[in-house]
């Protein structure tokens, strides 16, 4: 395909441009400190993403109503805080609201700030996750990310990988579908955005989820791109 096609780049957040897990066991590691409490951190923070998995599927085949992603945190959190145990301890409501926001602290990948800037001196950059504007907003602040759109699945009212969250990200940006080109480190999400009419890029995380799940390391036969970061995938397109 010809490069100058592209115009737009739109990224998957969680896993493709911060690092979720290692960000969520720290947060969480620091919380258990304060108050006693000794568990596998890594665990905690695949538990309470596996919640989140959950609740946008529930959201997206109907069986519940919509809810933004700090709603579908938040209720998560509160179960998991009492199998690990925080229930024996007095936690009030603001600390509980605070530390939901731990997912609007998340560290970038070491190549995520640069490697984005680097994008951005040829494409207009912009999230599209299922996380809620609030939240990516925020994480764009703490992680050093300059999108030049913060666009959400919030704005569709369903979660990836609905068609509608791709081509609505499309229209949002004046583009045609094929003008844009979804980057993500996984298959599935790339193949939710080449079935809705965007072009494809997978990056690779092979660290996201530490040894505990194979990532996607290899690119199906129609993706676009395939890069082992984001300098990786700005020297395939040209970028200074």
């Amino acid at each position: 395909m010809s490069k100058t096609q592209i115009k737009a780049l739109v990224f998957d957040v969680f896993g493709t441009v911060v690092d979720w897990r290692t960000s969520i066991s720290r947060q969480a590691a620091e919380l258990g400190a304060k108050h006693g409490v000794e568990a596998d951190w890594n665990k905690f923070a695949d538990d309470w993403r596996a919640g989140y998995v959950v609740g946008v599927a529930k959201v997206n085949s109907g069986d519940d109503e919509w809810k933004i992603v700090d709603q579908i945190h938040r209720e998560r959190l509160d179960v998991i805080l009492d199998e690990y145990g925080f229930s024996m301890i007095d936690m009030d409501e603001e600390e509980k609201v605070e530390f939901n926001k731990a997912w609007h602290r998340l560290d970038g990948w070491p190549d995520s700030t640069d490697g984005l800037l680097r994008l951005k001196s040829k494409y207009i950059i912009a999230s599209l996750s299922n996380g809620n504007i609030a939240l990516l907003t925020n994480m764009a602040k703490y992680a050093n990310l300059h999108w030049d759109a913060v666009l959400s699945a919030e704005l569709t009212g369903k979660y990836k990988t609905h068609p509608r969250v791709y081509t609505k990200t499309a229209e949002l940006l004046g583009l045609k579908y094929d003008e844009v080109m979804l980057v993500a480190a996984h298959n599935g999400d790339l193949r939710g955005a080449i079935n809705a009419g965007l072009k494809a890029a997978l990056v690779t995380r092979p660290d996201e989820y530490g040894d505990t799940k194979q990532t996607d390391l290899e690119p199906e036969p129609d993706f676009d791109f395939f890069a082992k970061d984001f300098h990786d995938l700005a020297d395939q397109l040209g970028c200074t």
